[in-house]
Parts: C-alpha cells; sequence; structure tokens
C-alpha cells in the first residue's frame, strides 16, 4: 500500500540509492580521468619553474576535491620531480606522454580516489534523496529545493570526509606506521579536543557550501529551461552537460575569493604538519586581509581562468555521466516492472 501512495518525484526517478550511488561512483571515476591530466601537467609546469622543495606543499584536483601533497623527503623520483623542460602546456603534454608513457598523465591519481570517490557518492546521493524529499514538503517553494539541498548535502561529505583527509596528509608527511598515526590522533584529541580532526574544514564549508547552493540551483533552473526550449520532458545528454557547464563556471567565479582564501589555509595546515608543527594555521579572515594588502583585491580572483577551465569541463562531465547512469537504471527497472514491450509505441 505504501508504494502506491504517490508518484516518485522526478528529481530522484523510479530509481533506488545504491542505482544512485552506482552513478554517481561511475561518474566521478570518469572525471577524474579526464581532469587530473590537466592537474599533472600543471604541477609539472609549477615544479619546473619553482622546484619543490623537501616538506613543500602543493594542492592537487582530480576533478573531484582537492587534496593536499606534500613533498615526500629526499624523494627525487616522485612523480612531481621527474626532469623536463617544457614551454607550455601543450609541450608538457606531447612531451610527458613520449617520454614516460600515457599512464604518467594520471601520476598520484589512485591515492586521492580512496576519498574523493566515496565522497562524491554521499554528496550526490543525498543530494537526490534530499532534492526529491524537499520538493513534496515545499509546495509552492519546491524550486528552492535544490539550493538547500545542495547546501547540506556538501555540508554532510565534507564533514564525514574532513577528517579522512587530515589522516590522510599526516601518514604521507610523516610516513608513520598505522599504530604510531593512531597513538599521534590520541594525543592530539586529547591536547585539543576531537575537534582538532577537523581543523581546516571552515575555509573549505565556505567556498564549497555556497559552490553547491548556486550550482544545483542554477543546473536544475538550466535544464528545465533547455528542456522548455526543446519541448522535451527529459533532457538530454547534451542538454545536462550544457546546464553542468555553465552553472560550474557561474558557481566557481563567484566563489573564486573563498577558493583563494581556501588553497592558502590548506597549504599553510600542511607545512605545519610536514613539519610536525603544533601551531595553528592563519585563521580565514586575517589570510583574507593578508591577500588583499599583498594584491590588492585582484589578488581574492587570482587563478580566475585555470579555476574556470577546470570546474567546468568537470562539473559537465560529473553531472552528464550521473544523469546518463540514472537514465539506464530508470529504463532498467521500467523493462523489469512492465517488461521490454512497454517501450514499444
Amino acid at each position: 500500500m505504501m508504494n502506491n501512495e504517490s508518484p516518485a518525484p522526478p528529481a530522484t526517478g523510479a530509481i533506488t540509492p545504491l542505482q544512485q550511488m552506482v552513478a554517481s561512483c561511475s561518474g566521478a571515476i570518469l572525471t577524474s580521468l579526464f581532469v587530473t591530466p590537466l592537474d599533472v601537467v600543471k604541477i609539472r609546469l609549477q615544479a619546473q619553474k619553482n622546484p619543490f622543495p623537501k616538506g613543500k606543499c602543493f594542492v592537487y584536483c582530480n576533478g573531484l576535491m582537492d587534496h593536499i601533497c606534500i613533498c615526500e623527503n629526499g624523494n627525487s623520483k616522485a612523480w612531481y620531480k621527474a626532469p623536463g623542460h617544457f614551454s607550455g602546456t601543450l609541450d608538457a603534454f606531447v612531451n610527458i606522454v613520449r617520454r614516460e608513457g600515457i599512464r604518467s598523465l594520471w601520476s598520484g591519481l589512485p591515492p586521492t580516489l580512496v576519498m574523493a570517490v566515496p565522497a562524491t557518492v554521499i554528496y550526490f546521493t543525498c543530494y537526490d534523496q534530499l532534492c526529491a524529499a524537499l520538493r513534496v514538503r515545499m509546495g509552492e517553494y519546491a524550486q528552492m529545493a535544490p539550493l538547500l539541498a545542495g547546501a547540506t548535502a556538501r555540508v554532510g561529505s565534507v564533514t564525514v570526509i574532513s577528517p579522512l583527509e587530515l589522516i590522510r596528509t599526516k601518514l604521507q608527511s610523516q610516513k608513520q606506521s598505522y599504530r604510531e598515526l593512531t597513538q599521534c590522533i590520541r594525543s592530539a584529541v586529547a591536547k585539543e579536543g576531537w575537534l582538532s580532526l577537523w581543523r581546516g574544514l571552515g575555509p573549505t564549508l565556505l567556498r564549497d557550501v555556497p559552490f553547491s547552493a548556486m550550482y544545483w540551483y542554477n543546473y536544475e533552473m538550466g535544464k528545465s529551461w533547455l528542456c522548455g526550449l526543446s519541448n522535451i520532458t527529459e533532457p538530454t545528454l547534451t542538454i545536462t552537460f550544457v546546464s553542468g557547464a555553465v552553472s560550474g563556471s557561474i558557481a566557481s567565479i563567484v566563489t573564486l575569493p573563498f577558493d583563494v582564501v581556501k588553497t592558502r589555509k590548506q597549504v599553510e595546515l600542511g607545512e605545519l604538519q610536514a613539519k610536525n608543527l603544533p601551531g595553528q594555521a592563519s585563521s580565514t579572515f586575517y589570510v583574507m586581509c593578508r591577500i588583499v594588502a599583498e594584491n590588492g583585491f585582484r589578488g581574492l580572483f587570482a587563478g580566475f581562468l585555470p579555476r574556470v577551465i577546470k570546474v567546468a569541463p568537470a562539473c559537465a562531465i560529473m553531472i552528464s555521466s550521473y544523469e546518463f547512469g540514472k537514465a539506464f537504471f530508470r529504463k532498467h527497472n521500467k523493462e523489469r516492472t512492465h517488461g521490454p514491450l512497454q517501450t514499444n509505441p
């Protein structure tokens, strides 16, 4: 009797949470495979200009999450220290593939996927479930459901993953065994409390929550508008791709100052951990003031073009592959329930 209460909301469709997880997982892997080479080339060009010394941190992005990587002690064979002189991005792509093989474009990817894929699965599945529930309850304000669901889902996924990312950075920087790491975490918790595991969470939320709220709201509005323009009810792959790219670009531009501050704080915190120093990283407000004092307000919008170039395709690939996966499962479930003959006109 419960199943006949009301039809499933269009945001979720007639698919299960497990199927949503599979769709988001495949989308996450596909996105990282497409976007990671861009970041690997960027890091190699950075290392060529300013070689990374021992304990230096840099941000590695696999298209799903930003990760802090710490230059390993005396490791001259690390992928980011590989020799080579590149005149530009295209030259770097060609020469890395020619000298080191095509697999080197995905250097450093597997360890980051251990956290990035579960974080993406939690985020997308929670968003869909929340959005469907909120649309039913919000009545005439249902169009605002994506905004609220996007922000809430992001808070949940970032809060779950943040301590794991902190542990990953400690493991990488200090080469500790899991037993030593457990003792280190216990002593940190004893001295500074459980909140020490979420150090650096504030700047991440400051960037990611507004980004997610704007992204999902603009994506759903853009998708509906393009469907209306094309006179169709279900979005095509092109519509989801374009909607994802445009909404991702808008959200990345608006939240760019928070991204600049978050990156600066992440690097600062990572270097403190690498040197095993107990000191606190600067506050978000202090970092923002320091950037303005050093570079003016333009400093808060540093890296505008690279961020848009990275975020737009990542959002487009992720959402279009996720929607494609959901459409596949919807069709599969319909055929299982009604039989393949149901699809014939």
